[in-house]
């Protein structure tokens, strides 16, 4: 027998109510397990960095029982190949990364803040959309490819203009390196000054500032802050970089702020004592670990410093 219009009706909004039951209790479930699985993935990232530094802690101090802290940190030589008469002063692996940072930095900071003022104060959005990207695309190449650029590339180009130029050497992995690190430069910065009000643009404009003074003195100031820790991150950032350095910087940790001459790095005396030059057990196997904490040390230094001038000099609008 065939529902009459009302009961029909009355079917369909049971047939709601259930529905709207089930997809309640669809949601509650979810509700109760979304929790407890975003906790487990914040603590997989907790314990695997906690994992990480008790490692090289660890071996830090198996480290410091065969070698003494003081000559680590005081002697100018790093002679760790003869275990009898070798010197562990990590003086020379630090000016070396030192040394191509600011090289790298020299190039970064004022190609990548151009760059950000450029794109926040100059490109229309048309080509804000088409050069950055373009921009960024540095940052996606792989930094092997990096390292022989340099070696293949920019040294014997830099031969040409200083003759006494070694193959290996600071000055090539430290250019090529700030060349890697405008993508961060210039993000970071032009994302910074692009959350400056217009209203202070408008204000400076209409006081009688021409567009550079206006970028210049009132938007770059007001974006201090992000700019800054985009500095501080770029640094961070180079301290860490392996390959570039290992391929065209060389391996001779000597106490120099000479350009021209072989350096080595934290990263690149790492690279060369994993790849199997050093027995398990021996003293520059456990090297690595002395070396990698002062390395970690100083990233973690910079990204706090990062994090404390995004704090202190932040400008709410």
């Amino acid at each position: 027998m065939a529902m009459s219009k009302q009961e029909r009706r009355a079917y369909s909004v049971r047939e709601m109510i259930k529905e709207k039951k089930a997809s309640k209790n669809r949601v509650n479930i979810m509700e109760k397990i979304m929790p407890k699985l975003l906790l487990l993935t914040a603590a997989v990232s907790m314990f695997t960095t906690l994992g990480i530094v008790f490692t090289l802690l660890f071996e830090t101090f198996t480290f410091f029982s065969r070698v003494s802290i003081v000559e680590f940190l005081t002697a100018k030589e790093w002679l760790p190949w003869n275990e009898k008469s070798g010197s562990f002063g990590i003086a020379p692996l630090v000016t070396g990364t030192l040394l191509t940072t600011a090289i790298a930095m020299l190039v970064a900071i004022p190609v990548g803040l151009a760059s950000a003022i450029y794109l926040s104060e100059y490109a229309t959005e048309r080509t804000r959309k088409i050069i950055k990207p373009i921009l960024e695309v540095l940052a996606g190449i792989p930094t092997i490819v990096y390292g022989f650029f340099a070696l293949t590339f920019v040294t014997p180009l830099l031969q040409k203009i200083i003759p006494g130029l070694e193959v290996f050497n600071a000055l090539s992995p430290g250019l090529v390196m700030g060349i890697m690190i405008i993508p961060m430069v210039a993000s970071l910065s032009e994302d910074a000054m692009s959350s400056v009000p217009n209203a202070i643009r408008e204000g400076a404009l209409g006081l009688g500032s021409t567009k550079l003074e206006t970028a210049v003195k009132i938007v770059l100031p007001a974006a201090a802050s992000g700019v800054i820790a985009s500095f501080v991150l770029a640094i961070s950032r180079a301290i860490g970089e392996t390959m570039i350095v290992a391929v065209a910087g060389g391996s001779s940790p000597v106490l120099t702020f000479d350009v021209t001459q072989s350096i080595q790095t934290m990263t690149a005396y790492i690279v060369q004592v994993t790849t199997g030059d050093a027995g398990y057990g021996t003293t520059i196997y456990y090297s690595i670990y002395a070396v990698g904490m002062t390395l970690f040390v100083f990233t973690l230094a910079m990204n706090l410093l990062a994090q404390y001038i995004s704090r202190r000099f932040r400008e709410e609008y």
